[in-house]
């Protein structure tokens, strides 16, 4: 991580105008890409409960074996530049991607539990929750690569699940 008057930032951010890297962060939206994929499947469990083994094999992947594993067209630039990210915005991001990860594998576990019990109605409950919450985590994390500074605490995600 960097301050915003370092000169490695300084030289970072000048490589990554005319990318779809944020200047001001160094990070790129590219990676919710990786959350997308579980908040679209938790959107169709209610439909499909099947789909509860689907969302299982979905996995954390961190900023920079996302990027690594995609057809990103400056991939290898957004993996450095997030070296660089300024503080102020990569701990709130990180932060906030905790939270999403910790939040998907969780709702996962408590689906695959209500499945096996045949609470259908607890899965649809639990899936609409959080692709709420998730899309809700995902909008603050798009922020923060836009240069905001904010995170949501526990308590806000718990009283979006209705905990």
């Amino acid at each position: 991580m960097a301050d915003d008057d370092d000169p490695a930032f300084l030289a970072m951010q000048a490589r990554v105008r005319g990318t779809n890297i944020s200047p001001d962060t160094l990070l790129a939206t590219d990676y919710l890409n990786h959350f997308n994929e579980i908040i679209m499947m938790l959107d169709m469990v209610p439909d499909m409960p099947d789909l509860v083994e689907d969302c299982a094999e979905w996995q954390p992947k961190s900023y920079p074996a996302h990027f690594a594993d995609s057809t990103f067209r400056d991939k290898d630039l957004a993996i450095e530049a997030y070296d660089y990210c300024p503080a102020r915005f990569r701990e709130p991001f990180d932060a906030t991607i905790a939270q999403m990860e910790d939040l998907a594998l969780t709702t996962v576990s408590e689906m695959q539990t209500a499945l096996a019990e045949g609470n259908t109605d607890s899965v649809t409950q639990t899936a609409r929750l959080a692709s709420r919450a998730l899309q809700r985590l995902m909008d603050m994390a798009s922020a923060i690569i836009h240069g905001a500074q904010t995170t949501m605490d526990q308590s806000e995600i718990d009283t979006i699940l209705g905990h």
